[in-house]
């Protein structure tokens, strides 16, 4: 995917200038340029008013230190972000991931994207993200609270229902949420929807837990559907055993497919007779193990170290739902090579570059990340309007309205791609769609935004 015009290719090269040594803040904003070259000339006047130049720079970006005392009372330090990245069409929207990994150009990848995924919800959410090198695993109850407290006294200052909602990610679930909520309501003195992914006794929504791995089942239905196909009778293959990768096995047995392995940061397991999910959701969500423990008890599954492998077991379907770039060209190409008829992302950019263009070149239906994992900011959006009005609907209710988005944002995908000359491109379509929403807003609200 490379650039063809000059004023894009200087546009990135200043992207780089100003934000050096961050490869996936790099990469995210290459993808959308590519995308709106075609964008550029038809509307001209975003370009007089740097709608572009604009878009790639972030609104407010905020680094803080994070200090709290371990168990044995020593005191640690990490530190804290949040990028709010564009509030064009409503207040900053994204989650918040705690992983020794992150860094600024992580969170700002991640808060770019959110851009579009946001836009193409329909619901009124801009684009933000934040998080912390701080790493959950193998802390006790207590450390994750002070560290979560701690965080949560300086972010308050920024966040508000109406000005930035963070959300959980990696790293951050329900326990964490709850921590971070708790002290917000004791800084400010207020009970207000602040936080999405919340306890449903306190202001949480159903199908939140559910929504980005039904959601990115949802768009492959769609996408299935448009060449008269359907997960029934098909095998799939997912990668991850968190959240997503855990519902997205969930609606994909349910929409009848077969979902043949899983995999964690050590390895893969792959069980010809079907996963068993309720033994994943055991290991993974109460016992908190690693996925090979599912051996142990699946005699006839098996164990294979390393992640990358996961990628040649036959099947027609593939969902990576575990982190960025972790499937590449070569990956793609074994895939396409036993195949596969349709790939979506359920996690932030994991496949890179090359192997989208595999997919594109090869005719692959490919459901890019700001579309087919949109579900969860959709349902947090969801449980932003439930807290606004008061209200708590049913799980039906939620999933109903969960999966008419992601259709819907299947419709504007597919229907940006035919405009623009290339049928079934939903990478294109899908960063072609979220952004005209916003830029068209940004046009409208002067050079102040």
């Amino acid at each position: 995917m490379k650039l063809q015009t000059e004023y894009m290719q200087d546009l990135m090269d200043r992207v780089i200038k100003n934000h050096p040594s961050q490869p996936e803040f790099h990469q995210a904003v290459q993808e959308v340029l590519v995308c709106m070259e075609p964008v550029a000339k038809a509307y001209p006047e975003y370009v007089k008013a740097g709608i572009f130049e604009r878009m790639v720079e972030p609104e407010r970006i905020i680094i803080f230190r994070v200090s709290w005392v371990a168990d044995n009372g020593d005191v640690k330090v990490n530190r804290g972000f949040r990028v709010q990245f564009n509030s064009a069409i409503g207040p900053y929207k994204g989650g918040l991931r705690l992983h020794p990994s992150v860094n600024l150009g992580v969170i700002k990848f991640l808060g770019f994207e959110q851009i579009f995924k946001n836009s193409l919800t329909g619901l009124p959410m801009g684009g933000g993200k934040g998080g912390s090198d701080f790493d959950p695993k193998g802390k006790s109850d207590g450390e994750i609270m002070r560290f979560c407290q701690s965080f949560m006294t300086e972010l308050s200052k920024h966040i508000g229902a109406d000005t930035d909602v963070p959300a959980g990610d990696i790293g951050v679930g329900a326990r964490e949420i709850g921590f971070m909520f708790g002290q917000y309501k004791r800084l400010r003195n207020e009970f207000t929807g602040v936080l999405t992914g919340k306890g449903l006794n306190y202001g949480g929504s159903l199908v939140r837990t559910e929504a980005t791995g039904y959601g990115c089942c949802y768009f492959t239905q769609a996408m299935l559907e448009t060449k008269g196909e359907s997960f029934a009778g098909k095998v799939v293959v997912i990668s991850g055993s968190g959240n997503v990768a855990i519902y997205a096995t969930e609606k994909a047995t349910q929409l009848g497919a077969t979902v043949v392995a899983l995999s964690d940061s050590g390895g893969y397991i792959y069980d010809p007779a079907g996963v068993d999910l309720k033994l994943v959701k055991r290991l993974k969500e109460v016992e908190r193990k690693r996925i090979s423990e599912y051996v142990k008890e699946r005699p006839d599954a098996k164990y294979t170290s390393g992640c990358s492998g996961i990628w040649t077991i036959p099947c027609d379907i593939a969902l990576p739902c575990a982190t960025q770039n972790e499937l590449d060209g070569d990956a793609a190409n074994a895939l396409v090579a036993n195949g596969v008829v349709a790939v979506a992302e359920g996690a932030n950019m994991p496949c890179t570059p090359q192997a989208v263009e595999v997919f594109l070149e090869k005719g692959i239906l490919f459901g890019p990340g700001k579309a087919a994992n949109a579900g969860g900011v959709a349902t947090s959006g969801l449980e932003m309007s439930q807290n606004s009005m008061r209200l708590s609907w049913t799980f039906e209710e939620v999933d109903e309205k969960l999966e008419a988005i992601m259709r819907n944002i299947h419709r504007q995908a597919k229907a940006a791609a035919e405009e623009y000359g290339e049928p079934s491109n939903y990478v294109l379509g899908a960063n072609i769609a979220g952004f005209l929403k916003v830029a068209n807003a940004m046009y409208l609200q002067g050079v102040a935004y």
